[in-house]
């Protein structure tokens, strides 16, 4: 551009020489021919202008050349980023797609699910009447029979008489046995009911947008996850027959260990293991076996409970309080080391609420190990994440929630598991239990018990 202006400067004065030339040339007294070629320091500096015009138009061309090839490269990139959004659009929706489905056959489900409820609870009705009407009928009979047996105290029972007698009470058996089987039926089909609802709910409170929105902006970091024990829970059931126990399980005739629901006082629903011991069932609260669960969770999480009911768990600081608000219970502690040696220990005691974080209160009762935890001392549970004043490092230094007192004892059940090494010692930050005489206890399974007192528990053995 600066080579155009010059040459438009330098031309007009060019052209104006030339005319003062000829007028010059006009004016003279002897006037010379014409001449048709212009002058030659004209010529150059014309030609110099034009070089100097080519230079800066050359140079015009390759800057604008490569401005175009920027704009180019810019449309290619905008083109592709086009086309990456429009492909993750397409997923979106065909995701969309999937849970709308998804929701549609939970709902048919929902609604099958409520009328085999309702069917359930007319034939459970039904046979409740019968049964009802059957207990009246035997109560007749039987005080007929008593009337027979009284007015003929010397005569042998009549045959007709035995078998009546033995018919009626298989039909009675007949119908106990029916009776559990439908409240069996009955409790698993309000379980799965309140699954679906709780996927519903989580359907309702993710939403679609919000999900399109998060999937946009940014990848979304996965969090680190545990099975938690509360997703086992029955929500909103209203049924009288669910026990507040295991002790009333075992009560009822269920002398097995396994997987039961209970509902105790004030609470709702939700599943334990009952773990039978010598003609008693006790409430499995803790167990550990392998090392398979990280106990190294959140306050969140040991307040609810984490882990498997038939592997490694913890149940959970709200549903054990509200087992044992209900009446005085034992707590046992039952260890086994690396040499396959038994031991346990069983307190009397009471656990606060969670505004008290959880104040455990022991009282020894019993046990063949020593004592480790301190009696007649308030004990809060701390994790990583909730620190109980004055408890600041200890769940950090043995990795897993648990009861702390003044300073950080060497006892910890739900520390990190580890497994025994050859000819090395080991490791404190663990799961040990470290007596008051200095013994250290390296443990290889753990079990944590309650029960009520009402049936006593000093009665197990060693060999539990």
């Amino acid at each position: 551009m600066y080579t155009i202006k010059l040459f438009l400067f330098i031309a007009p004065l060019v052209i104006s020489s030339r005319i003062d030339q000829d007028y010059s040339s006009i004016d003279s007294v002897s006037p010379e021919p014409k001449s048709r070629f212009a002058m030659l320091d004209d010529v150059k500096i014309l030609a110099n202008g034009l070089l100097q015009l080519g230079h800066g138009l050359k140079d015009f061309v390759h800057k604008t050349k490569g401005q175009i090839n920027d704009i180019f490269q810019k449309l290619n990139i905008f083109d592709q980023s086009f086309y990456d959004l429009s492909l993750q659009t397409n997923e979106i929706k065909e995701e969309e797609k999937e849970l709308r489905r998804t929701t549609s056959k939970l709902q048919v489900k929902n609604e099958e699910v409520k009328n085999m409820s309702v069917e359930l609870n007319s034939k459970f009705e039904s046979l409740l009447e019968e049964k009802i009407l059957l207990q009246q009928k035997v109560r007749y009979l039987e005080d007929q029979l008593i009337n027979l047996i009284k007015n003929q105290p010397e005569t042998q029972e009549h045959p007709e008489v035995t078998l009546l007698k033995t018919f009626i009470e298989q039909q009675d058996n007949s119908i106990k046995d029916l009776l559990q089987i439908v409240e069996e039926q009955y409790r698993q089909l309000n379980q799965q009911h309140s699954q679906i609802k709780e996927i519903e709910n989580q359907l309702r409170r993710t939403g679609i947008q919000e999900f399109t929105k998060n999937y946009l902006s940014s990848k979304p970091r996965v969090p680190r996850t545990t099975p938690s024990l509360h997703l086992n829970e029955t929500k909103n059931v209203k049924y009288d027959a669910i026990p507040a126990d295991c002790t009333t399980i075992y009560n009822r005739g269920e002398h097995t260990s396994g997987i039961y629901s209970i509902r105790p006082s004030n609470s709702q629903v939700f599943n334990v293991y009952c773990d039978v011991i010598s003609g008693t069932s006790w409430t499995l609260i803790q167990h550990r076996i392998d090392g398979s669960q990280n106990f190294n969770e959140t306050w969140e999480n040991y307040k609810y409970g984490f882990g498997s009911l038939d592997g490694e768990f913890w149940l959970g600081l709200e549903k054990i309080h509200s087992i044992v608000k209900q009446s005085t219970y034992i707590l046992r502690i039952e260890l086994e080391d690396w040499k396959n040696n038994k031991h346990y220990i069983e307190y009397s005691f009471h656990l606060g609420d969670h505004e008290t974080n959880y104040t455990l209160h022991l009282v020894e009762i019993t046990g063949n190990v020593p004592n480790a935890l301190p009696e007649h001392k308030d004990l809060m549970f701390s994790t990583w994440d909730h620190k109980a004043k004055g408890h600041s490092n200890c769940p950090e230094s043995y990795s897993g929630g648990w009861w702390c007192h003044d300073v950080c004892g060497e006892n910890n059940l739900n520390g990190k598991y580890n497994k025994q090494k050859a000819k090395t010692k080991l490791e404190r930050r663990g799961i040990c239990w470290k007596s008051q005489n200095g013994r250290l206890y390296s443990i290889k399974s753990t079990k944590m018990l309650i029960h009520p007192t009402d049936s006593g528990s000093s009665e197990l053995t060693e060999a539990n």
